[in-house]
């Protein structure tokens, strides 16, 4: 394999400490804002809530913050797993009117001292001891703005703020900054929610930029993608990322262990070259999804609610459990009566089929989410990823009658496209004696879904724009199915030579450093994201070039450095470059690709 994009492009990520800095200030300015709901997928007592905030926006700036904001979500939700959960999240954005535009200390410590709503400054807040691309802000003010979505607390939020900045920088903690306008900015945002939600530390081999880390000293580190022990004595003490060693790595290359992290270069080890927390640009590696899965899913109940079980029902009713749903699989429910299993999948159980002995029996729903996200048994149990619910039943109760008409309490956001493979979702009302049946169409055909949702992957819809809708006693709802992949056209500064032949990718030679610009596009709205990899190497993010989004990405046969950090590094010889993009609905393109040859 080639010498790959991340030999030498990688380390983009910021080297900031894990704790967050609070800026100890006079109160925060007094400001109008406003919240404005971003994607809605159910109860925010119930769901995960992003609460994005926006520091030194006027209110004529208002309009780039929502098109940072939209930037922003869109990467995020091409990374799993937010991807697959993003129907656990809500997201809210906060719009602050600020006095002034702009952030603090940006980009010099030298520049001007702003005075706005959150405080946001590079710097560490101004500090000389701070480094540059350290961006901090007010964590009171901060919360004061998030306690206006109602129904969040914090245990059920995470808070992003969004600096009105076009320069590199972010913090992780408590709370998650980025800049808005930066570049990298989108990518800044997931790797600070891996320190902020995630817990996961940085997997950079230096602290200060330019200067090497030195040796780690201390003992086997807390962080459970960090490690002194070899492979072989995770896989014989059953530690660490043991489950996953040797699997093909989600951020390229392989799961395995490399040396240098937290900030030192020798001594201490990763799982992969470089995931999400080392280099901007890729995916988390498995250890790293695995926990962010955890988290994500710590933040919801998988029991959104259920029949009352305060007292014994009888057994002439129906029980029920209503779920979230992630975007590409199910969750499975399983219902026992006395510890014997009696049935899978449905989140309805009809106790009148069940003909119970008579006498009291316990009932009880377990929902497990089966992601492969997650190998380790003890996070699957946790409850995270199941939960139950139990009932008493007494077969000597008589269940009162109630006129209970069908139809949808809740179900997958209509107000939004969905892809052509996701899983989705409709709730429905709960009469005591019936399952009200939903039935399914297609542009009006008629098509087998389940009892509660439909796999869009499993059908075959022709490249397009379709209209699903759920039906339901009286009740409709409706979502558009946008099944068309999004296009990306690429251009290359000009080469020494070109070869084009039938039924093979063109191939391309150059003598010196070459560009290349991605184009992404797609028949709807929204911020489309482009992304490439080398030699079969991990999908990196296009975002243009460090210094001006819209430069195009610059290769060379040793990278280009900028800011203590080298990007574009490709090596000498011949390479394979895939190139793909991702549309607001998930929905990825067929990766293409071409041939370069370097001299």
């Amino acid at each position: 394999m080639g010498k790959g994009l991340a030999a030498t492009a990688a380390t983009t990520a910021l080297a900031l400490p894990l704790t967050f800095v609070s800026v100890p200030a006079e109160a925060a300015e007094a400001a109008a804002a406003r919240v404005v709901p971003v994607q809605v997928t159910g109860d925010p007592a119930r769901r995960f809530n992003l609460v994005v905030l926006g520091d030194g926006y006027t209110a004529g700036d208002q309009a780039r913050f929502r098109a940072h904001v939209d930037r922003h979500l869109n990467a995020l939700w091409t990374i799993e797993p937010f991807k697959s959960y993003r129907n656990y999240v809500n997201v809210y954005a906060v719009e602050i009117d600020s006095a002034e535009s702009g952030v603090g200390c940006d980009p010099e410590l030298s520049s001007a001292r702003r005075t706005t709503p959150l405080k946001m400054a590079f710097w560490g807040g101004c500090r000389e001891a701070g480094p540059q691309r350290l961006l901090t802000m007010d964590s009171g003010a901060a919360k004061s703005y998030a306690d206006m979505v109602t129904g969040t607390t914090a245990a059920n939020r995470q808070i992003l703020a969004l600096a009105n900045s076009d320069t590199y920088g972010g913090a992780g903690g408590t709370y998650a900054t980025a800049s808005g306008g930066n570049a990298l900015s989108a990518l800044i945002t997931p790797h600070e929610l891996g320190h902020s939600l995630g817990g996961l530390d940085d997997e950079y081999d230096y602290y200060q930029r330019g200067v090497p880390g030195g040796t780690y000293t201390g003992p086997e580190p807390a962080s459970i993608h960090h490690t002194l022990l070899t492979e072989q004595e995770m896989r014989d003490r059953k530690l660490k990322w043991w489950r996953w060693l040797g699997e093909p790595s989600e951020s390229g290359g392989t799961i395995g262990r490399y040396e240098g992290g937290l900030y030192t270069t020798k001594g201490v080890w990763r799982p992969s070259r470089h995931s999400m927390m080392k280099t901007l640009g890729y995916y988390f590696d498995q250890p790293a999804r695995e926990r962010m899965t955890q988290r994500i899913s710590g933040k919801v109940s998988l029991v959104q609610d259920a029949t009352p079980n305060a007292a014994p029902v009888g057994d002439d009713r129906v029980l029920w459990v209503e779920t979230p749903q992630p975007n590409a699989h199910e969750l499975e429910v399983t219902w026992t009566v006395d510890g014997r299993t009696v049935r899978r999948g449905t989140r309805n159980l009809d106790l009148a089929r069940l003909r119970l002995k008579p006498g009291t029996h316990t009932v009880t729903a377990t929902v497990t989410d089966p992601t492969e996200f997650v190998r380790d048994p003890a996070i699957r149990a946790s409850a995270a990823l199941t939960q139950t619910r139990t009932w008493a039943v007494d077969t000597r109760v008589a269940t009162p009658p109630a006129a209970v008409p069908a139809g949808f309490t809740g179900t997958t956001p209509t107000d939004r496209a969905v892809g052509a493979g996701d899983v989705v979702h409709a709730d429905t009302t709960h009469p005591v004696r019936e399952i009200p049946r939903i039935r399914w169409e297609i542009d009006g055909r008629r098509v087998r879904g389940g009892e509660r949702s439909i796999d869009l992957g499993r059908i075959r819809l022709s490249p397009g724009t379709h209209r699903l809708t759920a039906r339901v006693g009286n009740a409709e709802r409706a979502w558009t199915i946008d099944a068309r992949p999004p296009a990306v056209a690429y251009e290359l500064s000009e080469a020494a030579a070109t070869h084009r032949r039938p039924g093979r990718p063109p191939e391309y030679v150059f003598d010196g450093p070459f560009t290349m610009r991605l184009s992404p596009s797609d028949d709807r709205p929204g911020t489309v994201v482009g992304e490439f990899r080398v030699d079969g190497d991990g999908w990196y993010h296009y975002f243009g070039w460090p210094t001006d989004s819209t430069a195009p990405f610059r290769f060379t046969a040793d990278g280009t450095v900028i800011d203590h950090l080298s990007y574009g590094g490709i090596g000498k010889g011949r390479h394979t470059i895939e190139y793909r993009a991702i549309d607001p609905a998930g929905n990825a393109g067929k990766p293409r690709r071409f041939i370069v040859t370097l001299r």
